[in-house]
């Protein structure tokens, strides 16, 4: 499903209307209806709901709502925070048709709006109908005080197309803003759901097609929401008579004296990914911890500088590179000198597919120049700020426009991590992973994403899909876990040991689809 801009949603609105012949007062009615059954869904037996109307189109459609509820014998209020010389032309024809039906809309210079509004927390459920996608500029006024109302009630929200205050297309706050229990939006899913503020304020979300001709709903944009049947149809299949040489060889080159654990996750989810060989390279007390805790991985000790891979060791992994069809670079290398002249050394004749992770990735912002090989940069919005030489603030005002910026810069795929990952790459829509949940933020589950991808590049997906594929599979073993686990307290580790069983999770549902 592609994921839209404001600007492409009313492209796609414009077009349905002018050149399919959809008017856009259906679209408003088949949006209204679409929150009314999100309605009907929190409330089936009916109850008290106040609609807040503004004066666009997210308006029009919250007067759809307000009259379809009375109809089902809901109590409406309809509280609009405009006057009726504001309405915009459709709006206004939606307020008449509902009043003529029976909805007594209430505009804010009324001395009854205010009365309504101290008795907000007395009410079943709340419909924000107050600004749609297009908004853009701090909210004033008589918008302002309706959120603020809204929020303090305590009863729950639906919002219609975006919760009101939040920018569509970054999902930040526009001074004050709605929280949702449920956002209903429309025609496509939009950025605001996947960053900023909007990702905590849409609540659940759900898209209603409202009857946009899917050749419009098709149209590619320049970011997509990842699909589980397009993973499934690219994760490698292993053939009948395939043996370990078949499967992958992956080299993990990570760990330090203070950082043994890094090592081990890797290897662990590497072999857990389905790489048939996996190889730690790293020095004595890494290589001791591996043979310990992941006794399926071979090693390839390293010499060492007070507890970092020493840059000598660059000869020795360069010596072994053609029995490895990919890497894992940075887990626990750590960052001191040494570590930066061994990756300076092994990556100016690296040619092999890679993964560019953690300590890695901090060598890169310090000037370490990347292989000249096909990479994936996996950096968390830390990482990244390093990477782009911005803040962390910056890098999470607009999450879509940092991935684009590092692809630009770097020339690789790149993977922004957190709720909602992002993947992009050069002459590739941007893929945003619907996987995984907050009990993943914790230590080491980068590790097992690192050894995840290594894996999948291993076995011959381009970068793009490899990191896609195992951003996706990745959340879906965390997702077991929540629910096998508990929603907090799983760990790395967990998380490594449930992939092979994720695998099947997504394979199984794409046969059954």
């Amino acid at each position: 499903m592609w994921i839209a801009t404001s600007e492409h949603s009313r492209h796609i609105d414009r077009r349905a209307t002018e050149e399919f012949g959809v008017p856009a007062k259906v679209l408003m009615e088949r949006a209204g209806l679409a929150v009314f059954d999100a309605v009907r869904e929190l409330l089936p037996t009916g109850g008290r709901i106040t609609v807040f109307c503004g004066k666009g189109n997210n308006g029009g459609d919250g007067f759809v709502v307000a009259r379809v509820a009375l109809d089902h014998q809901f109590a409406v209020d309809c509280l609009v925070a405009a006057e009726e010389s504001d309405l915009t032309p459709d709006a206004l024809e939606q307020m008449r048709i509902a009043r003529s039906q029976g909805i007594q809309p209430i505009f804010f210079s009324d001395a009854r709006w205010r009365r309504k509004a101290e008795c907000l927390g007395c009410r079943d459920l709340i419909v924000d109908a107050l600004l749609g996608t297009g908004a853009r500029c701090e909210v004033k006024g008589a918008i302002k005080e309706a959120i603020e109302l809204i929020n303090r009630s305590g009863v729950p929200v639906i919002a219609v197309d975006v919760p009101s205050g939040i920018c569509s297309n970054t999902g930040e706050e526009l001074g004050e803003s709605v929280w949702a229990l449920r956002t209903v939006t429309f025609g496509l899913p939009k950025r605001f759901l996947f960053e900023g503020l909007g990702l905590e304020h849409s609540g659940y979300w759900t898209v209603s097609e409202i009857g946009i001709p899917h050749v419009l709903l098709n149209e590619p944009t320049s970011a997509k929401l990842m699909d589980g049947d397009w993973v499934a149809n690219l994760l490698p299949e292993r053939l009948r008579a395939s043996h370990k040489g078949d499967n992958g060889s992956v080299l993990i080159v990570a760990g330090s004296r203070s950082m043994r654990g890094a090592a081990c996750l890797a290897a662990r989810s590497a072999i857990r990914s389905g790489a048939g060989l996996v190889t730690v390279a790293g020095i004595s007390d890494v290589c001791a911890a591996v043979s310990a805790a992941v006794p399926e991985a071979t090693l390839l000790p390293l010499p060492e500088v007070d507890g970092v891979v020493s840059p000598d060791a660059a000869d020795i992994v360069l010596q072994h590179r053609s029995r490895y069809q990919s890497a894992l670079f940075g887990p626990g290398l750590s960052t001191e000198k040494p570590v930066q002249e061994f990756l300076t050394r092994v990556w100016l004749e690296w040619d092999r597919p890679c993964v560019i992770d953690a300590d890695a990735l901090t060598a890169v912002s310090q000037g370490v120049a990347l292989p000249n090989a096909e990479c994936v940069l996996t950096p968390h919005p830390g990482e990244m700020s390093r990477l782009l030489h911005t803040s962390i603030a910056e890098i999470q005002s607009d999450r879509f426009r940092t991935v684009t910026q590092a692809v630009d810069q770097f020339g690789q795929c790149v993977l922004l991590k957190g709720p909602y990952t992002i993947i992009g790459e050069p002459g590739q829509p941007m893929m945003v992973n619907c996987t995984g949940n907050p009990g993943m933020a914790t230590a080491g589950m980068g590790d097992v994403l690192g050894g995840v991808i290594a894996t999948l590049l291993a076995q011959d997906l381009p970068s793009y899909c490899a990191a896609s594929c195992g951003v996706y599979w990745h959340g879906i073993a965390g997702d077991y876990c929540a629910t096998e686990i508990g929603p907090i307290g799983y760990s790395a580790g967990d998380v490594a040991d449930a992939l092979a069983k994720a695998r099947c999770r997504i394979v199984s549902a794409c046969h059954r689809n």
